[in-house]
């Protein structure tokens, strides 16, 4: 099967005065059949807001955040760390138990 995975922004923290995102709160899952994995964390931002780039926060999308995030992190490296994680539960190496 094919692993999808899910990127989105949970919640934003932002300085009053310019309404700069200073911390991003996301969550990545994968989604392989029937063996899932997920990845929680934050992501800091200094904003400047006499950058042309700048988006206040009234105007920014959970896509452009994806984004910064993913460039922060590397998408890929956060990726190919969840399929790693449903590779092991696809192709265990260790169990538990005991023989009686």
């Amino acid at each position: 099967m094919t692993t999808t995975y899910n990127w989105t922004i949970v919640q934003l923290d932002r300085n009053l005065p310019d309404n700069g995102v200073v911390t991003a709160h996301y969550n990545v899952s994968a989604t392989d059949g029937d063996f899932n994995a997920s990845t929680y964390g934050t992501c800091s931002f200094t904003p400047d807001p006499d950058s042309p780039s700048y988006t206040p926060y009234d105007e920014l999308t959970q896509e452009q955040v994806v984004g910064w995030v993913q460039e922060s992190l590397g998408k890929d490296t956060v990726e190919a760390s969840l399929a790693g994680q449903i590779e092991a539960q696809q192709h265990p190496t260790q169990a538990t138990g005991v023989p009686w």
